[in-house]
């Protein structure tokens, strides 16, 4: 449990660190903070595939900006964070259950098939948006300003991902009510 605060307090605040940092720090010191970033993800490995390739794109990612002392490959890293989310969603609709079910069923709930119907559905949303979240988050490392980046990757993005899990918890009490689920 503390490494999963750890880690999304990391996450959730690294852009603001790089943005801050910039200028200040150079950027092979500032990969400390994507080191630490991968280094909270590091319970999971025995988990999932995906962070595997997370944490190892994210080496990876540290390792080039240690070696070119570029800040570039360190406004990649939520870039890396939308291409996991989308492989492990995106994945889990080649099989019979969706991210969104798995996560679901966490309750310890069955489903009827009208709402696993329901939850690949929501699943297939959230490829769409780490598609576009990750294509902006890209195009704002490599076209815009720091202080553009990192008001995108560290608040535009969270507050759209907050919008849509506000719609889509409105959607599901309606599909709930219309589906006596």
């Amino acid at each position: 449990m503390p490494m999963t605060v750890l880690t999304v307090l990391v996450t959730l605040l690294y852009p603001l660190a790089i943005w801050f940092g910039h200028g200040q720090v150079e950027p092979r010191w500032l990969a400390g903070l994507l080191l630490l970033a991968a280094a909270t993800r590091l319970p999971a490995l025995k988990l999932s595939g995906v962070a595997r390739w997370s944490v190892a794109g994210a080496l990876v990612l540290v390792g080039c900006a240690i070696w070119s002392n570029l800040l570039l490959p360190l406004k990649l890293y939520p870039v890396l964070v939308n291409m996991a989310l989308l492989a492990g969603f995106g994945y889990s609709l080649t099989t019979p259950v969706s991210a969104v079910e798995r996560m679901a069923r966490l309750s310890g709930q069955d489903f009827p098939p009208v709402a696993q119907a329901y939850m690949r559905k929501v699943t297939q949303v959230w490829c769409v948006f780490f598609v576009l979240n990750g294509a902006t988050a890209f195009g704002t490392a490599l076209w815009a300003s720091e202080a553009v980046w990192s008001l995108y990757t560290g608040v535009v993005s969270y507050a759209l991902m907050g919008i849509l899990f506000g719609a889509e918890y409105l959607v599901r009490l309606r599909f709930k009510r219309l589906h006596h689920v």
